[in-house]
């Protein structure tokens, strides 16, 4: 049975039914989540990248202190187009680096190679594809410093105590002095984050039912997509935004090798999480992890932040 096949089954026999977020991103899934980018209520890229526009060079310094050529590891690196704006102002100071993006889309790192290599004509750089926690195992270190980014807000796809053990996970896989620059989304406005995953287009909502068509397709069900509906919900307690997908009937599921799943009328299937931050969170998590925060720079609006980190 395929890993795929394996955690969409035990998805779907969990009470509550859950279904992996990193499932997400086929082709086309990759494309939904590309409009959901240029969303006017997704307001995450846009602050990310003012802040890399605006403090990069500051980030840089930090590297600086260190004279030796280093690698640049990108966990969840998409399609790189943020991430030049970083990469530049490094060139431009003049450092010696290798641009290592891992990413769990083969579809979507191929873009990021392609836009990346036409951009910055000359950079080094070695596109892999994978999961975080199979493929740093056998990652090789090409150079005696890294700096691991992990951009995105991605780390909020991890409730908090798993966000920990990520972060011990990376640092476990690192040196002494290595350097870790993380994106956090900010506690905020209720309405400004609900809106972000409940769009006015239903351009999430397409998103997120895009998973139960990449089951029909790769698996063999027969997911009815018209019967299931996107929902999104926001705790500012807690700071959880959770995103679910709900049966509109009671029904039944059946996959091509006989395996079939029930559902109750309203049943939810829960896909994903995107945990929100405070200050004080972060500082407890990056402390918990081992690691000491070194810097950390907000946009205009502190909705968001990326946070500079390293490995004593």
């Amino acid at each position: 049975m395929s890993l795929f096949r394996n955690d969409v089954y035990k998805g779907l026999e969990s009470q509550p039914k859950t279904l992996p977020s990193k499932y997400f991103y086929d082709a086309v899934g990759d494309q939904l989540f590309r409009q959901i980018m240029r969303m006017p209520e997704y307001y995450l890229p846009a602050a990310e990248l003012e802040i890399l526009k605006t403090y990069s060079g500051e980030i840089a310094d930090y590297l600086l202190t260190d004279k030796e050529s280093f690698e640049i590891l990108e966990l969840g690196a998409g399609d790189g187009t943020k991430t030049l704006v970083f990469l530049q102002q490094l060139n431009d100071k003049g450092l010696d680096f290798f641009y290592r993006p891992l990413d769990i889309s083969g579809h979507i790192l191929e873009k990021n190679q392609q836009f990346i290599s036409a951009s910055l004509s000359g950079i080094s750089m070695e596109a892999i594809e994978g999961d975080f926690f199979n493929t740093l195992d056998s990652l090789d270190r090409l150079k005696e410093s890294r700096l691991t980014m992990f951009m995105g807000s991605n780390i909020g796809n991890f409730k908090p105590k798993e966000a920990v053990k990520f972060l011990r996970f990376i640092s476990e896989h690192s040196k002494s002095g290595d350097l870790f620059l993380i994106a956090f989304d900010l506690k905020k406005d209720p309405e400004i984050i609900i809106n972000a995953y409940h769009d006015s287009q239903g351009i999430t909502a397409k998103f997120n039912l895009n998973l139960l068509q990449r089951i029909n397709n790769e698996l063999g069900g027969d997911f009815d997509i018209a019967s299931f509906k996107h929902y999104a919900s926001y705790n500012p307690i807690t700071g959880l935004t959770k995103s679910f997908l709900i049966s509109k009937k009671a029904q039944t599921v059946h996959f091509s090798d006989g395996e079939s799943f029930n559902f109750k009328a309203y049943e939810a299937i829960h896909t994903e999480v995107s945990c929100k931050f405070d200050e004080e969170k972060i500082e407890y998590m990056a402390g918990a992890a081992g690691l000491t925060k070194l810097d950390w720079w907000k946009d205009s609006k502190g909705y968001y932040s990326l946070v500079l980190l390293k490995k004593e």
